[in-house]
């Protein structure tokens, strides 16, 4: 480990230098480094839906830019320290890892989430659901949401129940839409994509990843379709919904690249 612990004191030694001369790295604080930590998380996420290692590799080093400048700012601010920081996730790994670092016994990944909750209400949390971040994407925090509840065992037995619970969501939707509510028509249209993403869980599939995957079709193939209508010297605002449809038939049968 001793040239990771060397690189790793490397890119300290240039934090502190650059917190001392450089005129953009003396002004940031952590409210203004916090919407730039959102932007290289989601740059490490499209690396990882591309399977790009080399783009993975160099957003986790942004990342790890982004958690040495914070410790930087602690520390100046007498909060915490760097040390602190490294120390305080090592000591919660070890405390809810029970069946590596003591004497509990466990029988498959269920059981370890279900540790992990009950020693993170041990430790204070006053809901299984306290870990969700606020600020999640709706999608990403629903399937967090019913992962979460599922640990104290509040979960469907059979992926039949869950469709049985969607085609309901949807027939409620349905009167609300017939009802003419839009109020309603919302807080039904939340409890079907909720419904949803609750039976991808069962499917084993991240609803996530879903429906990222039929956005980048969805853009692959509008794209195409712009530049089929290029080629015979048209725009598809000049076209008519049928010529477009037409055209987006012929695209979709084309292998998705």
């Amino acid at each position: 480990m001793e040239p990771v612990s060397n690189e790793f004191l490397r890119l300290i030694k240039i934090m502190d230098e650059l917190r001392e001369k450089c005129p953009w790295d003396k002004k940031q604080t952590i409210d203004t480094l916090r919407h730039l930590t959102i932007e290289e998380t989601y740059e490490l996420a499209d690396a990882i839906n591309d399977k790009d290692w080399k783009g993975i590799k160099e957003e986790l080093g942004d990342i790890l830019l982004h958690i040495v400048f914070y410790a930087k700012i602690g520390a100046e601010q007498n909060q915490f320290t760097l040390e602190e920081v490294i120390n305080g996730v090592c000591e919660k790994l070890i405390v809810r890892h029970p069946h590596i670092y003591g004497d509990v016994v466990v029988n498959d990944e269920e059981d370890v989430k279900q540790n992990w909750e009950k020693i993170k209400l041990k430790e204070g949390k006053k809901s299984v659901l306290g870990g969700v971040p606020k600020s999640l994407p709706s999608m990403v925090k629903a399937i967090r949401l019913q992962e979460k509840s599922k640990q104290v065992g509040f979960e469907w037995d059979n992926t039949g129940q869950v469709w049985a619970k969607v085609q309901e969501e949807l027939g409620e939707l349905e009167e609300a839409v017939a009802s003419g509510d839009q109020d309603k028509m919302e807080d039904e249209l939340g409890d079907v994509f909720f419904s949803l993403v609750n039976f991808a869980r069962f499917l084993q599939v991240d609803a996530d990843n879903a429906l990222e995957r039929t956005n980048k079709k969805f853009i692959s193939r509008f794209t195409r379709m712009e530049t089929a209508a290029q080629k015979e010297n048209k725009f598809l605002h000049d076209m008519t919904l049928e010529e477009m449809d037409a055209l987006w038939n012929k695209i979709k049968k084309e292998p998705i690249t």
